[in-house]
């Protein structure tokens, strides 16, 4: 803590430093104002400004408030939420760019304030069992008088942590152009509801997590302290108790820097760790330097190697299937690390296409977006991520964009989906063998329930059903690596995967994928099995989003269009096929239909006296 201490008292104090270490904010305005890219951003911003002047501040009621516990719904609740915090992130950056006399500044104050009254700025889904739900079955509570009142205790979520570093921020950023009033009532709520209590109570169960919620919630602890204290003490003690969340958040990355929560959260968490990390160099001085690591590093270089194509993520996980960039994000870590791929401008996330509305990313997709950044779209290569065991393999021809990706790991990954061994495949802008990606978010997606949900088991995936058995939840469910090679010819990659489905009966199950790259590409996957007893049924299953048909010489065809469809080769010998329908309800709580291409091995090919069998496939694009 000392050495802490002594760079924070080393280091100048200046919160307009801090934001703008090269240039004053009227230089950043002019050149956001002035800026092809930055303009159309900035226009974005505006419209939803002057669309959300004709509109009321939505209000938190208490109906909406108790639904989760009621019924497990979050969505309700979620989507008043995330409106108020888009007024605040909007009404910020306009109050900013046009100054104390805009009509923005006003309708700005009007939500701070309303944001400063909520009972709780955590969602319900992080609370039911925290401080804040008192029940009226809690008579201590109601009986106490003035004298004997316990002291105030808060739950820290995801987004109680937020909220204190936008207020934070978007104090410091306006200065004297806010009330007064305002600005003491942000510091006092953030001091009560976040600042103390991360100092006084026990730890919350994210300081020690692996995954995305230690750095959002340490790293946005860590901005709003930075801007709020000002005795050297004090900050001291806030950033020594917020740095082990951040190395947590680390230490769940191993030496690929693959984020297996999946892109989305990559951008979110590691999101948050860069923008706290920034905070947190400048005001120390230098002296505390996050980004020398080189896992760091690593990671900053996951966003490249998770693309298909275009938009078109590899959304193993939660994470779903399409993405915008942060520009912010990834021109900030360009500068540290050359390595990294600039993503073409085109590739741009909307001010929109965060359904959270989160302010630190928007100000910083304008602050530090490189308006001449030489961007390029994703480039032919295959990447190998050995700690997560991912393969994704572009190929970009003449005439299209060919991707294939496959996942080995284990089955209690973060935001877990039981897929080990599964693979996508897209060709022409369209992914033709997908991964449904996230569902829609409830108390029974995260429960014992949650694998009951369609695209978490494996029963979404692209996978083998084994005895009717769906593949198994827990890190002792994983796959050994067998195979892995890549050059310009072919990717291939084996793994042993039959720990996966729990069965006695399976001895071994080794997938084998070989990615030829041929004009169009091909994919070969051959499943081998060995069994210790005749298993009373397998199936092959592969995912599509639109319905697989019988061609013509035999094959079965999958197309999205005329240009986006691959031809799947089987042995008839040795398999029966069938299409199901499944419906899925996305992220955005919109259902979907996908279908599932089963193809059922036949009777009598698996007997007492025949516990193998060699199962292929090949998928051909033309």
């Amino acid at each position: 803590m000392e050495n802490v201490k002594a760079a924070l008292l080393a280091a100048p104090n200046n919160h307009t430093q801090l934001l703008f270490p090269e240039e004053t904010p009227l230089q950043v305005k002019t050149r956001l104002l002035q800026g092809k890219e930055s303009k159309q951003h900035i226009k974005e911003i505006r419209e939803e400004g002057d669309k959300l002047l004709e509109e009321t501040m939505p209000e938190l009621t208490h109906s909406l408030f108790r639904l989760f516990s009621t019924t497990g719904s979050r969505r309700e609740y979620e989507l008043v939420y995330f409106r108020r915090r888009n007024r605040l992130t909007t009404f910020g950056l306009l109050a900013w760019l046009d100054g104390a006399d805009s009509p923005y500044m006003d309708a700005l104050s009007d939500t701070i304030g309303s944001i400063l009254d909520e009972y709780t700025w955590c969602l319900p889904a992080h609370i039911l069992h925290g401080p804040e739900m008192r029940s009226a079955a809690e008579e201590q509570y109601a009986a106490e008088g003035l004298v004997n009142r316990s002291a105030e205790a808060f739950t820290i979520d995801l987004f109680a942590a937020e909220t204190a570093f936008a207020l934070s921020e978007i104090s410091a950023l306006l200065g004297a152009a806010l009330p007064g009033l305002l600005r003491v009532r942000i510091r006092e709520e953030v001091l009560r509801r976040i600042l103390r209590p991360f100092v006084t109570q026990a730890p919350s169960h994210w300081e020690t997590a692996t995954h995305n919620w230690a750095s959002v919630c340490g790293g946005s602890i860590a901005a709003a302290a930075i801007y709020t204290l000002q005795d050297a003490d004090e900050l001291a003690a806030v950033l020594v108790r917020a740095f082990p969340a951040l190395a947590s958040y680390l230490s769940g990355f191993e030496e690929d820097g693959a984020c297996t929560e999946g892109y989305m959260y990559w951008q979110y968490g590691f999101g948050y760790f860069t923008y706290a990390a920034d905070l947190i160099l400048r005001r120390t001085g230098g002296a505390v330097n996050w980004f020398q690591a080189d896992k760091v590093q690593q990671i900053a270089l996951f966003q490249q190697k998770t693309f298909l194509h275009g938009r078109k993520v590899v959304n193993f996980s939660d994470s779903q299937g399409e993405a915008g960039i942060f520009m912010g994000l990834s021109g900030y870590l360009k500068q540290l690390y050359p390595e990294m791929e600039h993503p073409e401008l085109a590739l741009r996330a909307g001010f929109r296409d965060d359904h959270c509305s989160r302010w630190a990313p928007a100000l910083r997709n304008l602050l530090w977006s490189e308006e001449d950044a030489q961007g390029s779209a994703w480039q032919t290569a295959a990447y190998y991520l050995p700690d997560a065991q991912w393969l994704v393999s572009r190929q970009l021809q003449e005439q299209g964009a060919y991707v294939f990706a496959a996942k080995g790991g284990h089955n209690n990954e973060p935001h877990n989906h039981n897929d080990i061994g599964h693979f996508i495949l897209y060709a022409q802008g369209e992914t033709l063998l997908p991964d449904l990606g996230s569902g829609q978010y409830s108390r029974k997606y995260f429960g014992p329930e949650r694998y009951e949900i369609l695209c978490n088991g494996s029963q979404s995936h692209s996978v083998p059903i084994i005895d009717g058995l769906y593949q198994a939840a827990g890190a002792e469910h994983r796959a050994e690596v067998r195979t892995f090679s890549s050059n310009e010819e072919q990717d291939v990659f084996a793994l042993e995967i039959s720990s996966a489905y729990g069965t006695d009966k399976l001895t071994e199950l080794v997938r084998r994928f070989i990615w030829s790259k041929t004009e169009p590409p091909t994919l070969e996957v051959t499943d081998n099995y060995e069994f210790a007893q005749a298993p009373t049924a397998v199936v092959e299953r592969f995912m599509a989003w639109h319905r697989p048909l019988q061609a013509e010489d035999g094959r079965i065809l999958i197309a999205a269009s005329p240009e986006a469809k691959v031809f799947l080769a089987y042995d008839h010998d040795l398999f029966d096929w069938e299409v199901k329908a499944l419906d899925h309800v996305n992220h955005s709580d919109q259902p979907q239909t996908c279908y599932a291409l089963d193809f059922k091995l036949k009777p009598g090919v698996l007997s007492d006296s025949n516990l193998q069998v060699h199962a292929a496939f090949k998928f051909a694009f033309q």
